[in-house]
């Protein structure tokens, strides 16, 4: 593995949102350019529109092709006719199209190995029209290009939250139906296998989330739990990954034991996603598994209503950055070790007082709800932190503990809250409102 600089291509999604401002303040900082060599896929005239418009202090070297992109400076390729016209705020037509060629570009040049990751600025499907294609996403499209249809997994990351889903795009009404242990055992083999390889978590632990609420030790569970999700549990245990559950979605995030856990998986979008956001709002990234390309972006729309405000957030877009950069890292030592494998004498680690992460049985999965005994189940490996927490510590000690945990606590609770309204808008029958 050589020292080269990584390069990312960087397209620059829809022309009237607020792409163009995200990328040039994500590499405001001159450190940036110390990580990666950027490739930005789009329009001169644009870029040079949005960063007088903002007065954002973006410089860039234009290139035709990304042979010709050198380190320490923001190369952008002119993937896109100068005559696209600018309307920010508006989705239009044109927009959405600029927004495929600058995509197209970099996939013809990604099948020629001229970058490494791709970062996607944001964009809406309502307004990328493709003749004989319905637009649904990134992810969708990059699949047509380069790899398997349905081959492909949406992971929300943010802090030490890794969270998919079975059915991403399904409506609720359907989601019981689309469900089977089949789409169960290949999308959660596929978290398990994407956080082993470009994550390096050695013996990945995943959570199951139940379909139904209310499933836990002293009520039956419901015919989904029964019929499809335990045995498909059971199966991937039988295959030696490490997944646990059903849990109700609802406890398991306001109780704060999405913690113990290096991956979930939910069953639908809105179980994903609702408590994702109470969570990490601001900062979430979207990582696209099971690709031969690194693929992430920011967990952010268009943003219409924002464009030209120079009011983004840069954070989320960063962090697509850096954890593009990081599984690039990761999947060429998982790749090396795997050519010339070492006998591993150290496992991964959650916190000191885990020294080894061992494989824990199905049948002594952990329940993270109180028992007939009311004690609070939790990985075995957290036992000895539990003991080494009650030692004695000052006041001083115990207030700034007390003080770093209430945010977390806080917004697990906020989590909970948002994904009871939608399970309870599910029972209802109604539609939960939707996040722009």
């Amino acid at each position: 593995m050589d020292n080269k600089k990584i390069r990312v291509a960087i397209t620059h999604g829809d022309t009237n949102g607020i792409g163009y401002e995200l990328i040039f303040k994500a590499f405001s900082e001159p450190e940036m350019l110390e990580f990666c060599t950027p490739i930005i896929y789009g329009s001169p005239k644009v870029a040079a529109y949005y960063r007088k418009a903002m007065n954002l202090p973006a410089q860039f070297s234009i290139i035709q092709k990304a042979e010709d992109a050198e380190d320490g400076r923001i190369n952008l390729l002119a993937a896109v006719d100068e005559e696209v016209k600018v309307d920010m705020g508006l989705p239009t037509d044109e927009s959405g199209a600029a927004a495929i060629k600058a995509l197209d570009r970099a996939m013809t040049d990604y099948r020629n190995n001229l970058y490494d990751v791709l970062i996607t600025a944001p964009v809406s499907s309502q307004n990328v029209k493709i003749e004989g294609y319905t637009f649904k996403g990134h992810k969708e499209y990059i699949e047509t290009c380069i790899g398997d249809r349905n081959s492909s997994l949406s992971i929300l990351i943010g802090g030490d939250l890794r969270i998919a889903a079975i059915t991403e795009k399904t409506p609720l009404a359907q989601v019981a139906g689309a469900i089977s242990q089949e789409s169960i055992v290949s999308k959660t083999t596929l978290l398990w296998q994407t956080l082993k390889r470009d994550f390096l978590i050695t013996n990945p632990r995943i959570a199951v989330l139940a379909l139904n609420p209310s499933i836990n030790e002293e009520q039956s569970c419901g015919k989904e739990e029964r019929e499809i999700i335990i045995p498909a549990i059971d199966h991937l245990a039988d295959k030696g990954i490490q997944a646990f559950g059903p849990y109700p979605a609802d406890e398991f995030f306001g109780s704060g034991y999405f913690s113990e856990f290096d991956g979930i998986m939910a069953m639908y979008y809105d179980q994903a996603t609702v408590p994702f956001h109470a969570l990490y709002n601001e900062d979430g990234v979207l990582y696209t598994a099971g690709l031969p390309l690194i693929h992430t972006a920011a967990n952010t729309t268009p943003c219409y209503f924002m464009a030209g405000c120079n009011e983004a957030d840069p954070t989320s877009f960063r962090h697509a950055i850096f954890t593009a950069l990081d599984a690039f890292r990761h999947r060429e030592t998982s790749d090396e070790v795997g050519t010339n494998p070492l006998p591993k004498l150290y496992h991964e680690k959650r916190d000191e007082s885990e020294k080894v992460r061992f494989s824990i049985p199905k049948k002594h999965a952990p329940s993270p709800f109180p028992s007939k005994n009311g004690k609070q189940g939790a990985p075995k490996g957290n036992e000895q932190k539990e003991v080494q927490n009650n030692a004695p510590r000052n006041n001083e000690q115990q207030n700034n503990n007390q003080k770093a945990q209430q945010p977390n606590k806080q917004k697990a609770a906020q989590a909970a809250a948002a994904l009871s309204a939608v399970l309870s808008a599910v029972q209802a029958g109604q539609k939960p409102a939707s996040k722009e």
